[in-house]
């Protein structure tokens, strides 16, 4: 039997390898239904359901396609009981390293992301 750790560690796998491949079909079954997408780096804020943010997925040139080096890192996973987690995780596409705050909940199917809350860090060439 896994660890709720190790359940947490996949699904943050499952994380990335969607966003490196741009699967719409993984991110939905990493994503709550009902998630929250955000960033302050615009303004004002820029908040999107799982209906709008999929569609930006599924359009982008995906960095798989690129052969973009992964540059995936879980840097902290912390729970707050036996249903609710919190990970810091960092992630690159294209020229931008991602930084994201995902809160995480344990549903009858399992974890999933029901909050990203992100920052965009530039990288120098």
């Amino acid at each position: 039997m896994t660890t709720r750790f190790e359940q947490v560690q996949a699904l943050l796998r499952d994380y990335f390898d969607a966003l490196y491949r741009c699967d719409v079909d993984l991110l939905s079954r990493v994503f709550h239904p009902r998630a929250i997408y955000a960033t302050a780096d615009e303004a004002p804020p820029l908040l999107r359901s799982m209906e709008e943010y999929f569609p930006v997925v599924a359009a982008r040139q995906s960095p798989a396609s690129r052969g973009e080096t992964r540059r995936d890192v879980i840097d902290a996973i912390e729970f707050a009981g036996e249903n609710t987690a919190i990970a810091r995780v960092r992630c690159s596409i294209g020229d931008r390293d991602f930084v994201d705050f995902l809160s995480i909940i344990r549903c009858d199917d399992g974890w999933r992301i029901i909050a990203k809350v992100f920052q965009i860090v530039g990288r120098d060439a």
